[in-house]
Parts: structure tokens; sequence; C-alpha cells
């Protein structure tokens, strides 16, 4: 059974799509404000359908903390395509404009779970115990699954896939803007020492170096 997680803070349209998803046999959870959805990743859902203006976080907001692995489809009253392409490049599989069709959004709700789930023997990245599967987007060391943001997952492939090389913040910053727009040079350090912590809770093993003055490089049997 696929676990949805619906963020949403118009009770009625929530309640509605709760129910219908429920009735297709999903087991549904929901959040009312983007705080309380980013609480609620926790659950470990196998997609998110999510709002855009929410309390609290926003659902831009929202989606820089939900790891990449988890497909998420957006639901919004803006409709401009400058809305839509912004969201599709800043990581959501899809995106519906309200009002919509109940129909419709069961049907795009399956064809992103069949998505993901038929995301089979993708390539990998191997460095030492590390294994990156980048058409899965998932991160297991010592058979440990390393659960990433979007951003930190972007940094840890560039790296991975390298071949050991040094690589300046700039040069990563832009190698991985691509797939996550919103990292800044400033901020790149700090997505960083939150990967390192990361692996750190799974393994003794530093696989990110920092070079003094010149940047980051990746550490490990390549």
């Amino acid at each position: 059974m696929s676990r949805i997680l619906i963020v949403e803070d118009d009770e009625d349209i929530g309640a509605v799509v709760q129910r219908e998803l429920t009735k297709d046999g999903y087991e549904v959870l929901r959040a009312v404000t983007g705080t309380e959805g980013r609480m609620m990743l926790s659950s470990n859902p196998d997609l998110i359908l999510m709002d855009l203006m929410l309390p609290g976080l926003t659902g831009e907001e929202l989606l820089t903390h939900i790891p990449v692995a988890i497909p998420v489809i957006a639901v919004s009253a803006r409709s401009s395509v400058d809305d839509k392409v912004s969201l599709l490049a800043g990581g959501c599989v899809d995106y519906i404009t309200k009002p919509f069709d109940i129909k419709e959004l069961k049907a795009r709700v399956g064809a992103a779970l069949r998505t993901a789930e038929g995301r089979k023997n993708g390539n990998m990245l191997i460095c030492g115990g590390m294994k990156i599967d980048t058409d899965k987007h998932e991160v297991v060391i010592d058979g440990k699954e390393l659960r990433l943001t979007r951003t930190e997952y972007a940094i840890l492939k560039m790296l991975a896939g390298s071949g050991g090389r040094v690589i300046s913040k700039s040069e990563l910053l832009d190698l991985i803007k691509a797939d996550t727009p919103d990292c800044t040079e400033s901020s790149v350090k700090v997505h960083i020492s939150n990967l390192r912590r990361k692996i750190k809770e799974i393994t003794d093993v530093d696989y990110i170096e920092a070079v003094w003055g010149i940047g980051f490089k990746i550490k490990g049997d390549l």
C-alpha cells in the first residue's frame, strides 16, 4: 500500500482528496501547514501532494527539505507557465492547477507512483562503502539508506562523479544548478556541512574532504 502525504490548508479540498485516495486503497496522511508537512516527512511517504500557498513554510520552501526520492506533485491555483516551469525545475514531478477534476488527479498520482516504482536497475556511483543510484536518487552507505534533501543529493552525486578531483564552490554551484536552482555560493558550505553530519551518523568514514582555499573532493575507493 502506497502512503501519500497531502499538504493542503484548505480543509474541504484536503478532505475530498483524502477520501477519494483512501477509496483507491492508499494510506493517506494530511498536513495543513508547510511546517507540519516538513515534520511529517519522517513518516516516509511514497508521494506528496503539495499546495504552494501554505501557512508556515511555503510550498517552494518545503520542497527544498523533501528528499529527492519522494515524488512531489504541486497542486495550486497559480496557473502561469512560469510557475509551472519553476516548480518542475525545482524538483516536482507534476503540476495540477486548481480547480481540478478528481479523476485527473488520481490518474496523475497513479502515474507518478508507477514511475517511481519502475525505476529499477539504475546507474550506480560507488565510492568505498557508499552506493549512489542515480536513477532512483537513493544513497546507501554500508547497507543503510542516507536520506538527503535535493541539494545535498545533487552535491554528493556531483562530487562522487568527479573522479576524486577537487571542485571549487563556484564550479560545484554551476554543476548542480539544474538539479537545485535555489542553492547559492554562500549556502554551499552549509549544505555540505549538513551532508557530512548525516554521513557521520552512519559511518566513521569522512567521504567529503574540504581542500582549504580550493573546494571539496570525494574520498574513498572510486
